[in-house]
C-alpha cells in the first residue's frame, strides 16, 4: 500500500519539471500548463472525503486494489495522450485514484495492524511521503530527458500491476457494507464537483476575457450557487460527505486556513520555479529538477528534527516560526531577473524546505488536538482537503497574474526602452553599445522584432515576481490568525495524524 502511496504522490512532483516538455510536445498554451496539475489536484479533493465511505462499501483490500489499477490505467492514458484534452481527462482520472491511495495507507495501519507495530509503521509511511518529493524532481528530469515524458507516466504500471496483486492476496478480505450504496449523498458530490470546477475555470477565463465579462460572471455565479447548495446540503445531511459542521470549532477552523494557504505556497512554488526555468532560464527537465531537488533534501534533512520539537514546543510558536520562514523564501524569490539561475535558488529552496515540515506538524496538532476522538478520522479527511483545494485555487490564481500582468509589463518595458533608460536596456539583456547608438522615441518594426524575445521573457519574470510576492503576503497574512487559538495536545492515547508533504 505504501508504494501505492508513494506513486501517488511522486506523481505531482515528476510532472511539475517536465512541463515544458509536455508543453511543447503537445503544443499546450503557455497559461493552460497548469491544467495538468489543477485537474490532478481537483479530483483528489473531490476523492479523499470519499475515501472512508468507499472502504466501507468495498473493503479496504478491494478499494486498493480498485484505486491502484485505475492509477495505473489512467497512467498509460495520460502517456498515449495526444492532445491537451485527452491528458487533463486522464489526469482527473488519475488524481481521484491517487485521492483514495494516499488516506487508504494511513486507515490501514490503525485498522490491520497491532498497536505495538503502529508507531513504525507510521514512520515508514510517512518517511516514504517525504521521500517522494526529495526525488521526484530530479527523477521526472532524469526520466524526460533520457527517454521522454510519456515514461513519466508509464513507470507507474509495473509497480502498480505488483501492488495490486500483492494487496489481493495478502490484505484481508473485509466485509462490504452494501447498504452504504444507498446512503451516499450523490448531489452533494455533484454540487462540490460543479463549485470547484467552476470556480477553477472561472479564475483561468478571467484574464483573458475580462472579470467582468458575461461568460466569467455566468461561471463565477455557478460556483457561487453549487458551492452554496453544498453548504446547506451538507450541514443537513445526517452523514456528510464532509462534515462541515467541524469548522464551528475555532481552533480546527484557522488550522484549516492555514493548511489552505500553505497548500498555495506548496503547489504554487513547485509551479513557479519550472515555469521560470523552463520559459525564461531555457533549462531542460533534468536541469530543472536538479536545480529543485535543493527543497526536498532539505525537507528530508528537517524532519527529524520537526518531530522531535513538534512535541516538545508550543504548536503555536513553531507554526507562526515556519510560516514566516516560508514567507521569507517566498519573498527572497520575488526579486528574480532574467539572469537569476541555480546558485541564487538555493537559499529560499533551503529556507522553504526547512519551514515546511513546521507548517506542517504543529498546524495539524493544533487543528486535531481541539476536537474529540470521534471527531478525528473525518476532521483529518477536511484538514488535509483543504491543503489539496488551496493547491487548486492557488495555482489558478499564479496563472492569472503572471498572464495577466504580463502585457503590463512588456508596455513598461518598451516604454523605458523609449525614454533611453539604459538601466531597463542591460536588465533584460540589450548590449550598452547597441542600445547607445539609438535615437530617443518610438522603436522602429525591426527594433521591435528584434527585441521580442528579451521584452517578452523581461515581463514574464516580472510576473512571476509578482505571484512569488502575492503568495508571501498570504503566508504572512494568514499568521494574523494564530493569536485565535489555543495550543492543546491531544490525549496520549490520541494516534499522531499523519502528514502528506508535497
Amino acid at each position: 500500500m505504501c508504494v501505492g502511496m508513494f506513486m501517488a504522490i511522486l506523481d505531482v512532483q515528476v510532472v511539475a519539471t517536465s512541463l515544458t516538455a509536455i508543453q511543447s510536445s503537445l503544443g499546450i498554451a503557455p497559461d493552460q500548463l497548469s491544467w495538468l496539475q489543477t485537474a490532478y489536484l481537483i479530483a483528489e479533493v473531490i476523492a479523499i472525503p470519499l475515501t472512508g465511505y468507499l472502504t466501507r462499501l468495498l473493503t479496504g483490500r478491494w478499494l486498493f486494489v480498485a484505486a491502484i489499477g485505475t492509477f495505473s490505467v489512467a497512467s498509460v492514458g495520460c502517456a498515449l495522450s495526444g492532445s491537451f484534452e485527452m491528458l487533463v481527462g486522464w489526469r482527473v482520472l488519475q488524481g481521484f485514484a491517487g485521492g483514495t491511495l494516499i488516506p487508504s495507507v494511513f486507515s490501514a495501519v490503525f485498522t490491520l495492524l497491532p498497536q505495538r507495530s503502529q508507531g513504525t509503521a507510521t514512520t515508514l509511511a510517512g518517511l516514504l511521503a517525504v521521500l517522494a518529493p526529495t526525488v521526484g524532481p530530479i527523477v521526472g528530469g532524469w526520466i524526460t530527458e533520457t527517454f521522454s515524458w510519456h515514461w513519466l507516466f508509464l513507470i507507474n504500471v509495473a509497480p502498480g500491476i505488483l501492488a495490486a496483486i500483492a494487496a489481493t492476496l495478502f490484505l484481508p478480505k473485509g466485509q462490504p457494507d452494501r447498504e452504504a450504496a444507498g446512503r451516499l449523498d450523490w448531489l452533494a458530490l455533484l454540487l462540490l464537483a460543479v463549485a470547484l470546477g467552476s470556480l477553477e475555470i472561472g479564475l483561468k477565463e478571467a484574464p483573458g476575457r475580462g472579470w467582468l465579462s458575461p461568460v466569467v460572471l455566468a461561471v463565477f455565479a455557478l460556483a457561487v450557487a453549487t458551492g452554496f447548495g453544498f453548504q446547506r446540503r451538507t450541514l443537513a445531511a445526517p452523514s456528510p460527505i464532509v462534515d462541515l459542521r467541524t469548522l464551528g470549532n475555532r481552533t480546527f477552523l484557522v488550522g484549516c486556513l492555514l493548511s489552505f494557504v500553505l497548500g498555495i505556497g506548496l503547489f504554487g512554488s513547485v509551479y513557479l520555479m519550472p515555469v521560470f526555468l523552463g520559459f525564461v532560464r531555457g533549462h531542460n527537465a533534468f536541469e530543472i529538477g536538479t536545480i529543485m531537488l535543493v527543497t526536498g533534501v532539505a525537507q528530508l534533512v528537517t524532519a527529524p528534527l520537526a518531530v522531535h520539537l513538534e512535541k516538545r514546543i508550543d504548536a503555536r510558536l513553531l507554526t507562526g516560526a515556519g510560516f514566516a520562514l516560508f514567507a521569507v523564501g517566498l519573498v527572497l524569490s520575488a526579486f528574480q531577473t532574467v539572469s537569476t539561475d541555480a546558485a541564487e535558488m538555493i537559499l529560499p529552496q533551503i529556507l522553504r524546505g526547512v519551514a515546511i515540515m513546521f507548517c506542517l506538524l504543529p498546524p495539524t496538532r493544533l487543528a486535531l488536538g481541539a476536537l474529540p476522538l470521534d471527531r478525528v478520522p473525518d476532521a483529518s479527511g477536511l484538514f488535509n482537503l483543504m491543503r489539496n483545494l488551496g493547491g487548486a485555487i492557488g495555482l489558478a490564481l499564479i496563472d492569472t497574474i503572471i498572464y495577466g500582468r504580463s502585457a503590463g509589463h512588456s508596455d513598461t518595458i518598451i516604454a523605458q526602452l523609449q525614454a533611453g533608460n539604459a538601466d531597463t536596456a542591460a536588465a533584460i539583456g540589450i548590449p550598452a553599445a547597441l542600445f547607445a547608438t539609438r535615437a530617443l522615441g518610438p522603436l522602429d518594426p525591426a527594433t521591435r522584432a528584434t527585441i521580442a524575445p528579451l521584452v517578452e521573457k523581461a515581463a514574464l519574470t516580472l510576473s512571476i515576481n509578482d505571484a512569488w510576492l502575492v503568495v508571501a503576503i498570504l503566508t504572512v497574512a494568514v499568521l494574523a490568525l494564530l493569536p485565535l487559538v489555543r495550543s492543546r495536545q491531544p490525549p496520549p492515547d490520541q494516534p499522531s495524524e499523519p502528514f502528506l508533504p508535497v
